[in-house]
This record gives structure tokens, C-alpha cells and sequence, in this order.
């Protein structure tokens, strides 16, 4: 980086150099662009083919604070519906063979006196009478259900739709490894479109709106293994698009790994939903260890009659619990909009094996519709040691309890 005049200072934008180093790089043929030791101060990054973003041990890339830098807008999907809007972080449309790797830091510099006050909440930095996404998010979901073509909807200044950390887009073969992502304006890792990911020793750290840490959407074939989560929402949700422009789109996620990972605080462990309207199946998670009184969920399935779609085959198993504040499994279909909007979701094929649990709110929360219940739900060898509440279970046709035990005794419900 240093050849192409980057100085890491913390202080000279660098935005430029980077550009140039990834340019010259993909020229080449491909190969690494290094980033030594220091911090590196940068608008968004975006790659190319046959190109690896590599950040040494002591080294740290730190996005600037200003929106400005993350114009014009591009191609993106924000919460689960297609547009044109800020640039993320590290953006890369329609390549291959791509990568970030190395020991160092991705520093998003979003606090509660930048991006994070665009969600309108006072818990971060919001105050009456600023700005925020509302009207915008509106106005897009809108354009989406309405059937507005994808170049008509453009976003930028003014609308305050935070963007993405890390998002591949229409990529295939993809490597985010070892590096550690603090600070991020939203979602952390989102491939979106994808194919061929593997997310790898990676640790994110970062409590702000919507800071979920993986999110492969209507992405296939992505591995998500040796990672720690500490998160200010879902530590991965497994997505496919939102309401009628995921089913435009149509494209579900599908066989998704996630193995060998560690998960701290959060909205849900290993979440699917709930933008999941172009669907979800073959999901495998093992040999995850969870705990934290600031973890709600555990395994958390989330969809409405808005949502639709599917999620079939999500096979969990060899899962250590200690800490959740809430249920450890939840499948409800009465999140946000519920029952009665015509696209009743479909959910069935969920098993857990070998799951031990320490402490929890309760063991199970599963609401399906009366007219649309939950499908098959197979739990084996599981042990709920202590909980508070009993379960909800509500329009389930297919629970099956094997060696299910909750409070030192047989479960039953």
C-alpha cells in the first residue's frame, strides 16, 4: 500500500492509493495488496478478481466518518430489497476470487455521533428532531411492492439508509479471513447473491443498530467456521430477501456450514429470517458454544404472512448453551407484521441433537398459525438444565421430543 502512497497515520486519506494498489493488482494477473502496520484512514474499498485484501497483524483500516466518501451510489440490497445507495465498506459486484484476509483490524469509526444516530434510536445518539432512515425505508419498501424497477430507486444523501461492512455481490468465491470488524454503520459480513464463501477465524465486535455479524443472503454454498460473535443484533441470520422483492429476486440461501463458533451477546445465535422470502434450506450448524445474559436466542427462526417463504432443513447439533436471556429455540410467526398479509410462511424439517443447556428464559418458543402451523421439529439429546418459564408452543404439527430433558426431569409440553 505504501508504493501507492498510502501513509498510515491515522490522519491522510488514503482512499485514492487504495484504489490504485487494487487496480494494479488485478492488472497483474492478482495477488495481495498488503496493508502494513498503521492506521490507514479510507473511503470505501472496492475489489476486484483474483485479489486479496490483506491486513497485517498491526495494522488497521479505518472508514471515514463521512457519508459523502461512500458516493455515488451502488448497486445493494438493503434490508433484504434491491437499490442504489451508499457504498460498503469493502464492496465487491460481480468478481471472483476474492479475498480479505490477515490478523489486522476493519474499523467502521460508526459511533453514536456517526451512522448509528440514522436508526432513530436515543440509545444511539438520536435525538428529537434529527434526522433518520424512517421516511426512507418506508418510501423504499414501497417503491419495492409497487413493483419501481431497480434503477428508479436511488438512495443516497439525505435518506440515511446506513450501509453494509463487507459485501460481496453477485461474487463467487469468496474468502473474509482472520481480520477482526469493530464499529460497523450495519451489517458486518453480507454476501449477497453469492456463491462459494468461506467466512473463517474472523471476530466481530460491535454493538450498534442492526450490527448483525454474518449474513449470507440468497448466497449458496457458504461456510462460516472459527468465528466469535459479539453483536448488537442476530450474530448470523441466514437471509433471502424481503417480501415481494425477495420473491422477484427468488433466489434462497442454501447449504449453509456454520461450525467451530463462539457467540457472545446478541439478538439470536444462529438465526434464519427475517428477510427470507425467497428461502432457506440445508442450513448445518455444529460444534457451536454459546453464552452470554445479553444473548436472547439461540437457534431463532423468524417470518410472518408478509415474509412468506420457506425454511426447510436446519440441522443443529452439538451445541453447548450457557446464558439466554430468552427461549433457546424460537420459531414465531408472528414477528413484526404476523398473521393474515397472504404469504404464510412454510417451516418444517428443523432438528437439534446433542444440545446442553446451562440457564435460559425457557426452553422452546414455537408459534405457528392456526391455520398454517409449524411443521416437523425433531429434538434429540437435549438437555434443558435450569429454566424459568415454560414453553410456548402454539400451533405445532410435528414436535418430536427424544431424550429431551428440562429441569432435571423429562420434558413435556
Amino acid at each position: 500500500m505504501t508504493r501507492f502512497g498510502a501513509k498510515g497515520d491515522g490522519v491522510t486519506d488514503c482512499t485514492i492509493a487504495f484504489a490504485r494498489a487494487v487496480r494494479a493488482c488485478a492488472h497483474a494477473g492478482g495477488g495481495h495488496v498488503v496493508v502494513p502496520a498503521g492506521r490507514y484512514l479510507t473511503g470505501p474499498i472496492h475489489l476486484r478478481g483474483n485479489v486479496d485484501l490483506h491486513v497485517t497483524a498491526d495494522a488497521t483500516i479505518a472508514f471515514s466518518q463521512d457519508p459523502d466518501h461512500y458516493l455515488p451510489a451502488v448497486f445493494t440490497r438493503w434490508e433484504g430489497t434491491e437499490l442504489y445507495n451508499y457504498s460498503p465498506l469493502i464492496y465487491a459486484f460481480e468478481q471472483h476470487d476474492i479475498a480479505v484476509t490477515g490478523t489486522g483490524t476493519l474499523d467502521g469509526q460508526a459511533d453514536n455521533a456517526h451512522w448509528w444516530p440514522w436508526k432513530g434510536n436515543p440509545d444511539y445518539g438520536w435525538q428529537p428532531g434529527d434526522p433518520h432512515q424512517a421516511d426512507a425505508r418506508a418510501r423504499l419498501f414501497a417503491m419495492a411492492e409497487q413493483g419501481v424497477p431497480v434503477a428508479q430507486r436511488v438512495f443516497g444523501a439525505g435518506d440515511y439508509l446506513r450501509p453494509s461492512f463487507v459485501q460481496p455481490y453477485r461474487c463467487r468465491n469468496v474468502l473474509v479471513e482472520g481480520v477482526t470488524i469493530v464499529n460497523s454503520p450495519m451489517w458486518e459480513v453480507h454476501p449477497v447473491l453469492s456463491r462459494n464463501v468461506l467466512v473463517r477465524d474472523v471476530t466481530v465486535a460491535t454493538h450498534g443498530p442492526n450490527n448483525d455479524g454474518c449474513n449470507p443472503e440468497s448466497s449458496k454454498d457458504v461456510v462460516i467456521r472459527g468465528c466469535t460473535f459479539d453483536t448488537g443484533d442476530d450474530c448470523i441470520a441466514v437471509k433471502s430477501g424481503r417480501n415481494a422483492d425477495g420473491r422477484r429476486v427468488n433466489v434462497p440461501s442454501e447449504r449453509i456450514l456454520v461450525e467451530d463458533c463462539d457467540f457472545a451477546a446478541g439478538h439470536g445465535g444462529v438465526t434464519v429470517g427475517s428477510e427470507m422470502s425467497g428461502g432457506v434450506r440445508d442450513v448445518y450448524a455444529r460444534d457451536l458454544r454459546l453464552s452470554s445474559p445479553d444473548l436472547d436466542t439461540a437457534l431463532r427462526f423468524k417470518t410472518n404472512s408478509v415474509r412468506g417463504g420457506f425454511i426447510h432443513d436446519v440441522h443443529a447439533r452439538d451445541i453447548t448453551v450457557g446464558t439466554v436471556a430468552q427461549a433457546v429455540i424460537t420459531i414465531d410467526f408472528y414477528y413484526e407484521e404476523g398473521p393474515g398479509h397472504g404469504f404464510n410462511p412454510d417451516v418444517t424439517g428443523i432438528t437439534a441433537e446433542n444440545l446442553t443447556v446451562a440457564e435460559a428464559g425457557r426452553a422452546l418458543n414455537l408459534r405457528g398459525y392456526p391455520d398454517n402451523p409449524v411443521g416437523a421439529i425433531h429434538l434429540t439429546n437435549v438437555d434443558f438444565l435450569r429454566t424459568a418459564q415454560p414453553s410456548i408452543v402454539e400451533n405445532v404439527s410435528g414436535l418430536e421430543l427424544t431424550d429431551v430433558y428440562e429441569n432435571g426431569a423429562p420434558m413435556e409440553i
